[in-house]
């Protein structure tokens, strides 16, 4: 089963609008030019010729040697003309008369009878020499070829339109001389960063009125922030402000096979962006190029990256300020960069481009609306209340989807329907309706949905439920509850969190109750269960036995991603090992108590909503409301209340 809530975290690649490439050697489609290989094909061609025309010249019947000798003892061939390889033999008018071709042709053979032989029946024999040129053509061809197939894997080697000796010259990519087409409108739900950012535009437009007072404006910007937030759309946005140039590369394309290769692009990528200044250097994903030196080990890590690493740190401490380059980088691992490039005087800003607030995917939505044909009804302040977590690169998928579930169906505007149906599409998997399930399975998937959405209504600090559906999605997930929260939270309290673990534990707690059996459905809840009890025991404090103090052992980043670890090394003893597990066993079998006591007071709304599931296969959590009422006429009161304070009906 799965249940979603606000806390599912989801990693999708940034949108970076990136313009097709103009001019250079792939064309305005990227496609390699043709006529240089046409006219290599034509140079081989005539050679071929050359050599055909400069070579013996034989016509005729081709014949053995011994037939050869036959004919001229018969009396048929009446001149010989022996070259260095060939003996082209001219038949009597008496041969020809009787429809010998108009010569012979045999291979040469060693023989000094055959001139005793022409000489005995009257032939006349002449000798020939063969044109000199012919044998230098056929050592020409062969390493000709050769030659130029060479070169040709030597300008592939070196990238496109570039040569062998080529290797040290930077990939950048300059995206527009004067214009990115990109604006900070087109970047929204990042105001703080654009704040940030707006410094650097108003120095790369007006650099005397800093330089008036002595100020200096930072050298490097390093964008930080989770996958999709809009980094690259941002450095985008700098430079259409600003309209200067704008280089942009990856920080994989520095490093090659070939040793001083990145250092040697570093050099170039500064060179020439000296000679386009001012000018912005966008460089992505700069933690796979400027890993902090050490992390190898000891043994050592990886010289070519180190060596590029300690140029592009050169690099940025020779350039004058003034001269007006900017270095722009963007990176969702901070914490794998070497200290000295964060320093001040290098990347000495760091701005932060995190996830949006409700505001912020509203603002976001809007920008990737302009292009979709919404329908009257859809309102984009819902449709961000119903995306929390989502970043940019998931809302514009998610307009995307929505336009290709309402082409689908054949609809003139994206209905407010086609976007719930992508939102369920994009957090839960592809609806699969064909997927057969028997009938005591489907029962079992009801009761496990029934018992997080009961659960969820009931408590008092879970999230509103908002939809609760028993259709298979996804992979191997048979159904699921979806929460959706009443405001973006930021803080999480003790009794948010017990409440958390009751609402997971409701769908194992149902199946105990009513099939006195469980299942293997409960195992994502189980997991999701036992992170958040053991981060109240060893991040938290949360812990009334262990008391205020954390035992947490795996380093977090930056952004709050928790690094992969086998085993937490701890740093405590056994015993309080142990202590820990006491604790997180203590505080999720009090929730499961809870929760079957809360299960067992209000069975017929149980059954009512498992029921319904059964019947409808999905709920809405207008229509959960109703069902409460009935059964539960204190729950259906809260809740209205609950769903009042969102302006939601």
């Amino acid at each position: 089963m799965v249940e979603n809530s606000n806390e599912q975290q989801k990693q999708n690649q940034e949108p970076e609008g990136r313009e097709p490439r103009r001019g250079g050697p792939g064309g305005p489609l990227g496609r390699r030019p043709v006529l240089p290989f046409v006219y290599v094909i034509m140079a081989v061609l005539l050679l071929f010729g050359l050599n055909y025309l400069l070579s013996d010249q034989t016509s005729g019947e081709e014949i053995s040697y011994s037939e050869l000798k036959a004919k001229i003892a018969a009396g048929q061939v009446r001149k010989l003309t022996i070259g260095e390889n060939r003996i082209v033999a001219e038949p009597t008018e008496t041969a020809q008369a009787e429809g010998a071709p108009e010569t012979w042709t045999a291979i040469k053979v060693d023989d000094p009878s055959l001139i005793e032989l022409a000489e005995e029946h009257g032939v006349e024999y002449k000798g020939a020499i063969s044109n000199g040129l012919g044998w230098l053509f056929n050592l020409i061809i062969p390493f000709g070829l050769l030659l130029v197939i060479w070169i040709f894997l030597l300008r592939r080697m070196g990238g496109p339109a570039q040569g062998v000796m080529t290797f040290g010259k930077s990939q950048a990519r300059l995206q527009a001389e004067g214009h990115t087409g990109v604006t900070f409108t087109d970047a929204a739900g990042v105001d703080e960063a654009k704040e940030e950012l707006q410094e650097v535009v108003e120095f790369l437009k007006t650099p005397e009125k800093f330089a008036r007072l002595g100020a200096k404006i930072p050298k490097g910007v390093l964008l930080v922030g989770p996958p999709g937030t809009g980094k690259t759309l941002l450095a985008r946005a700098v430079a259409g402000e600003a309209r200067v140039p704008f280089f942009n590369l990856s920080g994989s394309e520095f490093v090659e096979m070939f040793v001083g290769v990145g250092a040697a692009r570093v050099r170039d990528l500064f060179s020439q962006a000296k000679q386009k200044a001012p000018c912005i250097i966008f460089i992505d994903e700069l933690d796979a190029l400027a890993k902090a030196r050490g992390l190898g080990g000891p043994v050592g890590g990886h010289d070519e990256r180190e060596q590029t690493l300690n140029q592009l740190l050169v690099e940025m401490d020779g350039f004058d300020p003034r001269v007006g380059v900017i270095i722009m980088a963007a990176t969702n691992r901070p914490e794998l960069l070497d200290p000295a490039l964060l320093r001040a005087g290098r990347f000495d800003r760091h701005v932060l481009v995190d996830r949006p607030d409700m505001k912020g995917r509203q603002a976001i939505l809007e920008v990737h609306a302009r292009g979709v044909r919404l329908a009257p009804d859809v309102d984009l302040e819902v449709v961000a209340r119903r995306t929390p977590g989502f970043v940019g690169a998931d809302l514009a998928n998610l307009l995307n989807e929505a336009a290709l579930l309402a082409a689908r169906r054949g609809g003139d505007s994206v209905t407010l329907d086609d976007i719930d149906r992508a939102t369920d599409r994009i957090v839960a998997g592809l609806e699969k309706k064909n997927r057969l399930i028997n009938e005591d399975e489907k029962r079992i998937v009801a009761y496990h949905e029934a018992g997080h959405a009961l659960v969820a209504q009931c408590v008092e600090h879970a999230d509103p439920v908002h939809k609760i559906s028993i259709i298979p999605r996804g992979i191997g997930a048979l159904g699921y509850t979806q929460q959706l929260p009443t405001e973006d939270r930021y803080l999480l309290t003790r009794a948010e969190l017990v409440d958390r673990i009751a609402v997971l534990l409701g769908g194992r707690v149902a199946e105990e109750i009513v099939f006195g059996e469980i299942s293997t459905g409960a195992q994502n809840d189980l997991s999701r269960v036992t992170d958040i009890a053991r981060s109240m025991v060893i991040e938290y404090g949360m812990s009334e036995a262990l008391g205020p103090l954390t035992y947490e052992n795996r380093a977090r980043n930056m952004l709050g991603f928790r690094q992969p670890a086998d085993f937490e090394q701890a740093q405590h003893s056994d015993g309080t090992r142990q202590e820990i597990d006491r604790e997180v066993r203590r505080i999720v079998d009090k929730a499961h108590d809870r929760v079957r006591d809360l299960l067992n007071r209000e069975r017929k709304a149980l059954d009512a909503v498992a029921e319904r599931l059964l019947e409808k296969e999905v709920i809405e959590g207008e229509e959960l409301v109703e069902i409460l009422e009935q059964h539960a006429p204190k729950r259906g009161r809260k809740q209205r209340r609950a769903k009042a304070g969102t302006g939601r009906s």
